[in-house]
């Protein structure tokens, strides 16, 4: 197979993560995602027509390759054929994002929830948030409408991640309220990690130090009111934890996270992180890599698929973070005084205009129409949310 530099350059990339892998299937894996950026879409066809045109070949040459990569080994043709165990790449994935990591950063946020595919699949995804994005590093994809509870899914997710960030680091576990759960809280915990888990207010809880039990409700009553303190939480199947609270006018219901971070670490809005990984089941669907037109029925195989995805969306938010992190700053200061920026200015961070996800991709898509060696992009995190955000990006 004739190769572009890009694709030299990327398959050796992802060789170089990927260590765990055969050769065949590291590059496979970076065909399917260089694939995916030139055609925007995750779709055989579309994948298929864009190597072909980028590698000058035909296009069922490559869709046979790309096809056999996500089908298990004994639907495979010829010999020595191998299953792909999706589940050997989850902290391979986490370790890539970590060398890109600035050195003085030693923080990670991850966030877990559920995302459906019509009544085909239920994907259980753990993924890094940054920059407004979300990169999957774990999940499991299910028949949509299989019965039963997500727990054991759930649990062998974080098996599966254990030791994949240094001991060291602090690592928050973002879940929204309908995730919430005691074995959860304390799976969490037993990895090193720690949980920050909203819960409804329809529970109770016991300030240290005190008898009484009050209403979660009544945690931060009213707007522009917040409270934090060690607490006993829920009368029934009881956690020791912290308690962080606030109500504010952006949101309908107040804001009750729980964590076993001591009260003076801990910050409340450091929860606006969840939000980004609802912003990364959008860009693998309609906002970029369109899984939801997927023929994939199969989950072993979709589970597959979303390896492809996580790879491609890895390298476009890394590339896009890093355009976004080196933008020119604007400064008020350098405007006339009258000037209409001035006057309309709300003193309060500018929402980014383009999402990094798509910025990323631009930038992939600049450089191979130049002909340019295509950048694998460095990560920087933004400060971690000392208040609440005004929107997000699009």
């Amino acid at each position: 197979m004739p190769k572009s530099p890009a694709l030299t350059n990327w398959i050796r990339t992802v060789a170089e993560h990927m260590p765990h892998l055969s050769k065949p299937q590291a590059l496979v894996l970076a065909l399917w995602s260089l694939g995916m950026v030139v055609a925007q879409s995750c779709g055989l066809t579309s994948v298929s027509a864009a190597l072909a045109t980028l590698l000058n070949e035909k296009d069922n040459t490559i869709r046979q390759r790309l096809r056999e990569w996500y089908k298990e080994a004994q639907s495979k043709k010829g010999e020595h054929r191998q299953d792909l165990d999706v589940t050997t790449c989850f902290a391979p994935l986490v370790r890539w994002v970590l060398s890109h990591w600035p050195e003085t950063e030693r923080r990670l946020a991850l966030a877990m929830d559920a995302t459906t595919l019509a009544s085909l699949f239920t994907v259980l995804a753990i993924s890094i948030v940054y920059r407004g994005c979300a990169i999957p590093v774990a999940w499991v994809v299910l028949p949509a409408t299989a019965p039963g509870a997500w727990k054991e899914h759930w649990l062998a997710l974080f098996q599966h991640l254990r030791a994949s960030a240094p001991d060291d680091w602090l690592v928050i576990v973002l879940a929204d309220r309908g995730l919430y759960a005691n074995w959860l809280y304390q799976a969490i915990v037993q990895q090193g990690w720690h949980p920050y888990l909203r819960i409804n207010a329809g529970g109770k809880y016991r300030p240290e130090g005190e008898s009484a039990f009050r209403s979660l409700a009544l945690a931060a009553p009213r707007v522009g009111s917040a409270w934090c303190g060690r607490v006993v939480c829920f009368k029934s199947k009881s956690v020791r934890c912290t308690l962080l609270a606030r109500q504010d006018d952006h949101h309908t219901d107040p804001w009750l996270i729980i964590t076993d971070l001591a009260p003076e670490q801990a910050e409340v809005c450091w929860y606006a992180l969840r939000a980004w990984i609802e912003s990364g089941f959008k860009d693998t669907k309609r906002g970029g890599w369109q899984w939801q037109h997927t023929q994939i029925t199969d989950p072993a195989r979709a589970a597959r698929h979303w390896l492809a995805i996580a790879v491609a969306t890895l390298w476009v938010v890394s590339v896009g973070g890093e355009a976004d992190a080196t933008l020119p700053a604007s400064s008020l200061s350098e405007l006339p005084d009258t000037h209409i920026a001035r006057r309309r200015s709300t003193r309060r961070t500018r929402p980014r205009l383009l999402s990094c996800f798509r910025r990323g991709w631009i930038v992939l898509i600049c450089h191979l129409i130049a002909g340019l060696a295509v950048p694998i992009g460095h990560f920087y995190p933004e400060p971690w949310p000392a208040s609440l955000p005004v929107m997000s990006a699009t």
